[in-house]
């Protein structure tokens, strides 16, 4: 499991898991990490995880957010990258990949050939089985129209990296979908999400980056 350790001057203070969709760092009581310092903002940054990935985005705070001694917006964690706030800092320890394959970017025209979906295995990333079927998004407008991909990945990325992007993970108790990067979010049945890690059913209509697709789940 993927987690950071919080040390001040060398001396580790608390190991915090990343378990939630968002994790949210501050001074503010309500935040999921606190830490009780000025020189900490309220609502200082944001850990979200995507698939496999990490990212942590800063969220304005008055003295910035540094990974690797380099202050930062918003970047990727890799493993054993250091984040700084004030004179905490925060390790990021990755998880053990297992079963994971890289993220795929399902470009509007640009789509693979349909796969077959890969035989679960019994000893597969987070005991994920035969419990969750295969699924697969079916493109409805533009040049791709017709074509089906197979989500044969734990998180396939969707969108235009730039533009809009948002991924669909499979987990135990079904495909999730999140925002991942861009000014506005995607369309689901016609509606924003508002919250990131919404449940797609079987017939639900994703539209982003100019493209209307449909989830299909046996």
């Amino acid at each position: 499991m993927a987690k950071l350790v919080l040390s001040l001057d060398g001396v580790v203070i608390k190991e915090i898991p990343l378990t939630k969709d968002r994790t949210t760092l501050g001074r503010r009581p309500y935040n999921d990490i606190v830490i009780d310092n000025l020189a900490v903002s309220g609502e200082h940054a944001v850990l979200q995880l995507v698939g496999a990935d990490v990212l942590i985005e800063d969220l304005n705070s008055t003295n910035g957010t540094y990974l690797n001694g380099k202050a930062i917006k918003k970047q990727q964690l890799r493993a054993n990258d250091v984040v700084e706030i004030g004179k905490y800092k925060l390790k990021y320890l990755a998880e053990e990949q297992g079963d994971y394959d890289k993220t795929m970017i399902l470009k509007p025209g640009e789509l693979p050939p349909v796969m077959a979906p890969r035989p679960a295995s019994p000893s597969g990333f987070g005991g994920l089985g035969p419990a969750v079927g295969p699924a697969s998004i079916k493109v409805m407008s533009g040049a791709a129209a017709g074509r089906e991909v197979q989500l044969t990945k734990v998180v396939t990325t969707v969108g235009k990296p730039g533009v809009q992007v948002a991924s669909i993970t499979k987990r135990p108790t079904g495909y999730v979908f999140s925002h991942v990067e861009g000014p506005q979010r995607p369309l689901i049945n016609g509606s924003p999400i508002l919250t990131d890690g919404v449940p797609l059913k079987n017939g639900d209509t994703i539209e982003l980056a100019g493209t209307k697709m449909q989830f299909v789940q046996a």
